[in-house]
């Protein structure tokens, strides 16, 4: 009988709850798990994920059309796998080593994402991420071609631990618009390069220094040639990110942890310094040197950064101009549309099996910037040809107020309008050290990754 179970272990001394079963908390939770810390992690929630769960259409239809019958026409509810909140993953960027890291990738299978787009004057091009693929590359004109293959080389051949490749430039010193200036690029080279490739997601990044700018371009164009016959950098679990949560679940199993779903009163407790000290749930108390978790166990700690709007839509084609992919990311540049920030679609199907047989899934996100969040897509949505049904959400994004120190709250910041999981796995690096005092050494070279480029 449950409940006698989860008395037994709400009993006992916990290095760590974790409160929330998000992509953010069960990667830290296994990272604490396989640094030998007992965990005890709790949802108040009957499903895994909270607010990156992936839904089944009937789990769909209840949260955005309560009472409403599934139309038949849609397919088993089996086949679909919607995700509330997408993301790509770099082949070699931080995620897939922490999951490596981790051992996590037994439990999970991978496959390639078909595609990397990028919206430019109103067209959708692929994304040029070399030298050669640059020469090649329809957004630009014969000259601009040849200045973007000599940013590109230098880039690749850019070694932070051998001056010679530096070119006599230090780019600690030098912003990124420096470093376009020197290269003579034009605004549109320089829009797709840092928003689609270094993945920024406004131009603030131009008055940094140009190293963390080619640090990132650099991910980029390892990732794309990580393994054989990648047509892009990104990487997707087949059935979605829901299996995140569960591999991540079995895994902490693995090390003596302890998932608990379904606590809907699950609270901190504090001590009289306000100083959180367990978790309680159903009248029982565990306790635990510090508590971690998402921003909604925390409203007195967290503070509104913006809004999301994301739009859901399913499709019975591919997107137009994407080359029929089954997969792909459009990234729309702020500049493009006269916005402040950058608008993202992403685009999965049948082959990653997160929906049925025959149909796409696409969402559209970004920033909200205006008091009528939906109209804000539009740009997005426009993209997609014609549309058999769409959902749309605003989500509260949150951030801690503080880090944690003197509370014992490790809390995760929201998620963001991007579809990859570059700023995600900084957030919880950035957890992981303040829980810690030290940062993870991911130095592990990506090998095991079960790859399937089919």
């Amino acid at each position: 009988s449950n409940c006698k179970l989860s008395a037994v272990e709400m009993d006992q001394e916990y290095d760590a709850i974790v409160l929330g079963t998000g992509l953010k908390e069960c990667i830290i939770s296994g990272l604490l798990s396989v640094s030998g810390r007992k965990v005890l992690h709790m949802d108040r929630n009957n499903y895994y994920g909270g607010e990156s769960a992936s839904l089944s259409l009937t789990q769909l239809y209840e949260r955005f059309r309560p009472g409403q019958p599934v139309p038949k026409e849609l397919g088993p509810n089996r086949d679909w796998n919607v995700d509330l909140v997408p993301k790509f993953m770099m082949a070699n960027g931080k995620l897939v080593r922490v999951l490596l890291h981790t051992g996590v990738v037994k439990y999970l299978e991978f496959k390639a994402v078909d595609g990397s787009y990028v919206l430019s004057k109103g067209k959708i091009h692929k994304v040029p991420a070399s030298d050669m693929e640059a020469l090649k590359s329809p957004l630009m004109g014969l000259f601009e071609k040849r200045r973007a293959r000599n940013f590109f080389l230098y880039v690749q051949d850019y070694e932070q631990s051998d001056p010679k490749t530096h070119k006599g430039l230090d780019l600690y010193r030098m912003t990124m618009a420096d470093l376009y200036k020197y290269y003579d690029l034009s605004q549109d080279t320089t829009d797709f390069v840092g928003h689609s490739i270094a993945l920024h997601r406004d131009d603030s990044y131009l008055s940094q220094p140009a190293i963390f700018t080619v640090t990132k371009m650099k991910l980029y164009h390892d990732s794309l040639f990580r393994y054989e016959g990648l047509t892009s950098p990104y990487l997707y679990p087949r059935y979605g990110l829901g299996e995140l949560p569960q591999a991540f679940a079995r895994l902490s199993a693995v090390y003596g942890g302890t998932y608990m779903l379904s606590k809907p009163d699950a609270q901190v407790v504090y001590d009289e310094n306000g100083v959180a000290v367990g978790v309680s749930s159903e009248g029982e108390t565990a306790k635990a040197k510090m508590v971690v978790g998402s921003p909604e166990y925390f409203p007195q700690k967290v503070r509104n950064v913006g809004k999301v709007v994301r739009a859901i839509a399913f499709l019975s084609h591919p997107i137009p101009d994407t080359n029929n992919a089954a997969s792909c990311q459009i990234i729309l540049p702020q500049k493009q549309l006269q916005r402040r920030s950058d608008m993202y679609v992403f685009c999965c199907s049948y082959a990653h099996n997160v929906s049925a047989s025959g149909k796409w899934l696409a969402f559209v996100s970004t920033n909200v910037e205006t008091p009528n969040p939906e109209a804000e897509l539009a740009a997005g949505l426009a993209l997609l040809g014609p549309i058999d049904d769409k959902f749309v959400e605003v989500r509260d994004v949150y951030e801690p107020l503080e880090n944690g120190k003197k509370d014992q709250c490790y809390i995760s910041k929201g998620y963001d309008a991007t579809t990859h999981f570059e700023t995600t796995v900084e957030d919880v690096l950035d957890m992981y050290k303040r829980i810690t005092g030290s940062d993870l050494d991911l130095s592990k070279e990506p090998t095991s990754v079960d790859q399937d480029s089919g």
